[in-house]
């Protein structure tokens, strides 16, 4: 019986202190240190810029071990400004991202991807306007490390285009497209 229980033992610390995990971060949108913005062209002449203000989410980060990371988002729709009422009441509408049906958009990595520069390329399912389908963030790590109130934080900062009729989203003159600009920093769970 003893040598079974020790075997035991032996078999649970092994398991135990196995390859390290990948440390969890919630997005620190309480402290306003993370966002999600976007740029659509207007008309051909400008871009209109603005950001989404109500968003909240999780990742899961090891910077010895890049691959073993991933994130998690989830975006309220209905909180997009563009720091422009009457506009942001259109992008709301039925013409283009329809919140009253849609209130909600996620985005959930598959893979994520050391490129060898302190870049990745993160590749996930975004789900926007009811449709689902594959994309890919261009990130880069800003940095890692203690904070002044004894937390550990992590950031970073993404980009990637999505074109509109992938979603579903009706387009406008020559805004087919949107650029999206993120900028996440979490805390150490």
């Amino acid at each position: 019986m003893k040598k079974l229980m020790l075997a035991m033992g032996m078999s649970a610390a092994t398991l135990l202190s196995g390859p390290a995990l990948a440390d969890t971060y919630m997005i620190d949108t309480k402290g306003a240190h993370a966002s999600v913005n976007f740029k659509v062209p207007h008309l051909g002449y400008s871009f209109t810029k603005g950001r989404f203000n109500t968003f909240d989410g999780q990742f899961e980060f090891d910077p010895d071990n890049i691959g073993a990371s991933s994130v998690s988002v989830t975006i309220d729709t209905t909180s997009v400004d563009s720091n422009h009422a009457e506009r942001d009441k259109h992008i709301r509408s039925g013409d283009f991202l329809d919140v009253g049906e849609y209130g909600q958009a996620s985005f959930e990595s598959t893979k994520v991807t050391d490129n060898g520069d302190g870049s990745m390329t993160i590749a996930g399912d975004l789900t926007l306007h009811g449709q689902t389908k594959p994309i890919e963030i261009d990130a880069e790590l800003v940095g890692h490390g203690e904070d002044p109130w004894g937390n550990y934080r992590a950031g970073f900062m993404g980009n990637t285009r999505l074109e509109l009729e992938d979603f579903g989203i009706p387009t406008m003159g020559p805004a087919t497209y949107v650029d999206m600009e993120l900028h996440v920093e979490g805390i150490r769970q």
